[in-house]
């Protein structure tokens, strides 16, 4: 389509682009800038290039230990991390469950429970969800109970209780909404020097099983005052608390105060090794949650004297759950009979492939190459044309057919695109640095929902090529986003939220009898 450029095409430089591209071109009419525009008015074109777009089969494995589990950097300098739990099955992907394993640590070594005597009396785990605020809050207002045990008392008190939907991505809805969550002891022992418990498909025994509850999809909020005098008993957001085994914490715990198990941290990370938490179904939801953010409290009573008298006050341990422990989100896939497996058995790079699939958490990739072909003839018209490159974007549709937006909201599905440097020793992919444009502050890619596609902004990356002889380096895309510091910058090419990030796409790929193939979209002027 050939349009008068005299106004429009510096308007849309500006409005996309910004000032950067348009005062800062050399004087040389080769060049590809403003002086294209600002004489006696050029001629536009878009014209679309076929390219190679294939999947990437990153063996159902991702790194995702604590420093990737992390979505975004705060002010203090610390991370806010997220985990995954849950289990769901579809027919394009096949089957996804998630656990989440971490060590836990006494908060003081030799700890002596503050007297003789101890017995545990209810050891609780709690999991915090993040907090997403929605329409579907529950809040039916405070109501009054008698005899709410503190300490060695029973009172009344007001409890007023706030219930969330945590974050899902899968079946939603009557039965799927309820899962059973599992807590067991960890008897491998978590080496921070092996790099296995980094990955997500790492591999570890198992013992007792401390603990076993229904999750229903939601957190709480509680509030708990007194009557007499309206003073806070107890207070809690967004989280879902479940029972684990006393007696499993008196004998592991308690049982071993003074003993060598006890003395320093070395030790007990050697002898209580962690902790796993799971899912029992197959086929139900992921949701997300904050593992940094997670207690585990064993409420206890000792003896105590005062004056000759013996009380047994109640009082708790909260162990370490936090950032200091090995984390490692564990992932296992189900792909038998899945489209999925199928288009990664017959994958090519050089052909490319009909259908590309995404998936976070150490699911498919998707690699572009634009063809040298394309590249020439895009040479040729900058050196013999005297053309200017105004815009380049590949454009990706969702394919209708097999996926369109399904299991959540089509704004959280993001995406990072980086370019492949390398190869690493085990074939993983490497990217080094943000593609040129993403340096220059252009938006990574613009999304259009009726039809749904992606056009990923790739305009600086292309004058690279064609202007300056820089290397054709073939694309990476991913989904997730990029980890954000306080101000909103990136954190770094390296840090993504793939790890965790839930979703799954199909998009149509290199079919030249689809209309809708992916296709590079090069909008270009020439001097008249």
């Amino acid at each position: 389509m050939t349009h008068n450029l005299k106004k429009t095409f510096a308007i849309l430089l500006l409005a996309i682009f910004g000032s950067t591209i348009l005062y800062n071109c050399e004087p040389d009419p080769d060049s590809l800038g403003e002086q294209l525009f600002i004489n006696d008015g050029v001629n536009g074109n878009e014209t679309s290039y076929d390219i190679i777009a294939y999947n990437i089969n990153n063996h159902d494995s991702i790194r995702s230990d604590a420093s990737k589990l992390i979505s975004e950097q705060n002010a203090q300098g610390g991370f806010t991390a997220v985990g995954i739990l849950g289990a769901f099955t579809e027919g394009q992907f096949g089957g996804q469950k998630a656990s989440y394993i971490t060590q836990l640590r006494m908060n003081q070594d030799n700890f002596d429970f503050s007297g003789p005597n101890a017995k545990v009396d209810s050891v609780v785990l709690v999991i915090k969800a993040p907090n997403y605020i929605t329409d579907s809050v529950k809040a039916p207002g405070a109501y009054d109970k008698q005899d709410f045990p503190v300490g060695n008392e029973k009172i009344a008190v007001s409890i007023d209780k706030k219930t969330y939907p945590v974050y899902k991505y899968g079946k939603i809805g009557g039965k799927y909404n309820s899962m059973t969550l599992n807590v067991h002891e960890v008897t491998t022992f978590l080496d921070a020097n092996n790099k296995d418990f980094t990955r997500s498909n790492v591999n570890v025994s198992t013992g007792q099983l401390l603990g076993s509850a229904v999750f229903d999809g939601t957190v709480s909020s509680i509030s708990i005052t007194k009557k007499s005098d309206n003073t806070s008993v107890f207070t809690s957001s967004n989280d879902f608390r479940m029972k684990l085994d006393k007696d499993f914490f008196q004998t592991k715990i308690i049982d071993k105060k003074g003993m060598p198990e006890l003395q320093n941290t070395a030790n007990f990370i050697r002898y209580f090794r962690g902790l796993r938490i799971s899912v029992s179904e197959t086929d139900r939801y992921l949701f997300q949650f904050l593992p940094n953010n997670m207690e585990l409290i064993m409420y206890y009573k000792y003896d105590k004297t005062d004056n000759g008298a013996v009380t047994r006050p109640q009082t708790s341990l909260n162990f370490k759950l936090g950032s200091e422990n090995i984390h490692i989100g564990q992932y296992t896939y189900d792909r038998t009979g899945s489209a999925v497996s199928s288009a990664i058995a017959g994958s090519s790079e050089i052909n490319g492939d009909s259908k590309l699939f995404a998936q976070g958490m150490g699911g498919p990739s998707i690699g572009i190459k634009i063809p040298e072909d394309a590249v020439n003839k895009l040479k040729s018209l900058y050196q013999k044309d005297k053309t200017g490159i105004v815009s380049a974007r590949i454009r990706m549709y969702v394919d209708p057919l097999s996926w369109e937006n399904k299991h959540s909201v089509l704004r959280d599905r993001q995406f990072t695109i980086l370019p492949i440097d390398e190869k690493g020793k085990e074939g993983e992919l490497i990217s080094n640095d943000f593609t040129p444009d993403f340096l220059a502050g252009f938006p990574l890619y613009n999304l259009n929902e009726k039809p749904v596609y992606y056009d990923f902004v790739v305009t600086k990356t292309v004058k690279d090529i064609i202007e300056n002889a820089k290397e054709n380096k073939p694309l990476l895309v991913n989904l997730g986003s990029f980890v954000r510091t306080s101000t909103g910058a990136a954190f770094g090419a390296k840090y993504t939220t793939r790890a965790f990030d839930m979703n799954r796409v199909i998009l149509t790929g290199t079919d030249k009898l689809n209309a809708n193939r992916i296709q590079l979209k090069v909008t270009y002027g020439t001097k008249k």
